[in-house]
């Protein structure tokens, strides 16, 4: 395994934006390199320690999606080597962790789809029988599979803080109605098939969320990861049993470490700097992604 890579620093091209877990360099301008480093974030902070593997895993498993959902939607993808843009000593900083894309105009919110309850969602259903605005049926548990998908959108946050889930009224505000509705139907329709495809492999995808950016000519394009343990909660299928969350491939691992982890003898509250990772705990995080790959492309 190549070495781990907490943040790449490429001096050939400019760098348009850091976040959480990727790299985005300018490349022209029509075009961006995305590199996913080995960072690693939970509650909004990042952790100090890589989790090696982690990023050519995530470019790995996304490029795996962004095959299968084909003809959905047009997605970002140019076809072009991303080693094709870089100098000879930047490329082991961008060897199979980066994606050569089209420059998009954003959309300003987050299209989550949720096909069970889980998380902020099943929260917000004890507290009104809702999420997002979409009412449900009485008597759901944690974990419930949902009667259908539904569309609970966010707003984007800056990085340190929390995204905002919102309605879809809100959505139809942000973005106006046509889109809204367009992305709304595009988004359950890539869950869905990308929910089959995973269960066909004994992995269910409890819910995920999009990204979709307009090209230059206002066409919806499906952008940055896709489907991967970072953005999305996946359960194993034989350990699924509705009441309780099942252990999942994401980063529910690290999560429960952290909830237990102390930094100067006091509980951790949730902001940076994170408690140094123990071995044993970046070990295991990275088998639990390596894990979800191979159970989806075997």
């Amino acid at each position: 395994m190549t070495a781990a890579l907490l943040e790449s620093s490429l001096t050939s091209l400019p760098l348009i934006a850091r976040g959480k877990v990727r790299e985005n360099y300018a490349v022209g301008s029509d075009r961006i390199l995305m590199i996913a480093s080995d960072r690693i974030s939970a509650y909004d902070v990042i952790m100090g320690e890589p989790i090696p593997g982690k990023g050519a895993l995530l470019t790995e498993m996304a490029l795996f999606w962004f095959d299968k959902l084909e003809g959905i939607v047009p997605n970002h993808l140019t076809g072009d080597d991303p080693l094709s843009v870089v100098s000879e000593a930047e490329k082991s900083q961008v060897q199979g962790r980066a994606m050569l894309v089209k420059r998009l105009k954003p959309l300003p919110i987050e299209a989550v789809v949720r096909g069970y309850l889980a998380g902020s969602g099943w929260a917000e259903y004890k507290s009104n029988g809702r999420v997002c605005g979409v009412e449900l049926p009485a008597g759901l548990q944690n974990a419930s599979k949902l009667p259908q998908p539904i569309f609970t959108p966010a707003t984007k946050a800056e990085m340190g803080d929390h995204d905002e889930n919102i309605d879809f009224d809100r959505c139809v505000e942000i973005i106006g109605p046509e889109l809204a509705e367009k992305v709304r139907d595009v988004s359950i329709q890539l869950y869905q098939r990308a929910a089959d495809i995973a269960r066909s492999k004994g992995i269910i995808i409890a819910d995920t969320k999009f990204e979709f950016g307009l090209d230059a000519d206002g066409t919806l394009t499906l952008m940055d990861e896709v489907l991967t343990p970072d953005s999305s909660r996946y359960w194993p299928a034989e350990s699924y049993a509705v009441g309780s969350n099942p252990p999942s491939f994401d980063k529910q691992f690290l999560r429960d470490w952290l909830e237990q982890a102390e930094v100067n003898g006091q509980p951790w509250g949730k902001v940076a700097p994170a408690p140094a990772l123990p071995q044993e705990v970046i070990a295991k995080t990275a088998a639990k992604y390596r894990e979800a790959l191979e159970r989806l492309t075997r």
